[in-house]
């Protein structure tokens, strides 16, 4: 796959089938919307492209609202390196982008500047000024300028209509094994290794404390969680990914006045500071509360590491 930032690259020949959308999370929904797009290109004898945005419209549009990501735009792209497609393209939304009508952006941006001839639309997908238009006249201005328009149906599973929203939701609520179900893959969060205050070493619990790379990245509800932990440079195969378990939250039996994402990670020992660590949210354990006393915490942090070990064990068996 090739990653083209738009508009920073030159005009592309034509013969492309794509699709259009910001595509938080890659979820599986947008992968059956990837499969329908190789499908309907191969029909047609074309290479597939898809078409993606810098940052979330609506952060252009509503330049107060703040977004709560599943994925960054490095692990969206890396997503789409996975699914096969020839091509993706990283559009530059700014206020210019914003102001085009559908019409406009179909014409000028997908049709002669990235040569697109076959245009496949999600079922709920609206894009141009306002999001006025709807699939007919996508359909209409394609015809007119000599672009084919398909509409995609909706992906469900176990009669879950699955979006990116739906999984925002269930992380929300911190029914993370529902999410990762929709997703596709277990859901994560990456960052570096910070400076903690080391309480948890004092218990026989050392943590690495998790900053996340992007601050806009979703957090999902406070708990504690069963996770596969991989540190250091690079992407390791599943099977040299580490067991241990996440608290993300206030840490209220100690101060309470701070969010924190704390990971022991069991089973190895070591200096993790300021290394890149990447966590993977595989089952929630409990809510986070707190205890009359450190030593009632660490009774409760030995029970939350055996259940993890067993539904590790578990869901890494399947």
């Amino acid at each position: 796959m090739r990653t083209i930032y738009y508009p920073d690259c030159a005009q592309l020949e034509d013969g492309y089938a794509a699709t259009v959308g910001f595509f938080d999370g890659v979820h599986r929904g947008h992968c059956y919307l990837v499969n329908r797009l190789k499908d309907e290109a191969a029909k047609r004898g074309l290479r597939t492209m898809v078409v993606t945005f810098d940052c979330h419209p609506r952060q252009v549009v509503q330049s107060s609202w703040q977004p709560r990501l599943l994925s960054t735009l490095d692990e969206k792209c890396g997503r789409f390196s996975q699914t096969g497609i020839d091509t993706l393209v990283v559009l530059r939304f700014d206020e210019a982008m914003a102001k085009l009508s559908a019409r406009e952006f179909m014409g000028r941006i997908l049709m002669e500047r990235l040569g697109v001839k076959m245009l496949l639309t999600g079922y709920d997908n609206r894009f141009g000024h306002n999001r006025e238009e709807d699939f007919a006249d996508y359909v209409h201005y394609g015809k007119a300028m000599g672009m084919e328009v398909v509409g995609c149906d909706p992906f469900s599973d176990d009669s879950i209509r699955i979006s990116s929203s739906c999984i925002r939701r269930l992380l929300d609520e911190g029914k993370v094994e529902e999410a990762n179900r929709c997703l596709g893959y277990p859901y994560t969060i990456s960052g570096r290794v910070g400076h903690g205050e080391q309480i948890g070493r004092t218990m026989g619990f050392p943590t690495a404390n998790l900053v996340p790379d992007d601050e806009q990245k979703l957090i999902p509800r406070e708990g504690a969680y069963a996770v596969m932990v991989s540190i250091g440079q690079g992407l390791p195969s599943n099977g040299n990914l580490l067991h241990g378990m996440t608290n993300i939250g206030t840490r209220p039996t100690f101060d309470g006045s701070r969010q924190t994402l704390e990971t022991n990670i069991f089973d190895t020992t070591g200096d993790f500071y300021d290394q890149p660590i990447s966590i993977r949210l595989m089952a929630r354990l409990r809510d986070e509360r707190s205890f009359a006393s450190a030593e009632e915490l660490a009774r409760q942090l030995e029970k939350d590491k055996q259940d993890s070990i067993k539904i590790l064990k578990r869901l890494t068996e399947k």
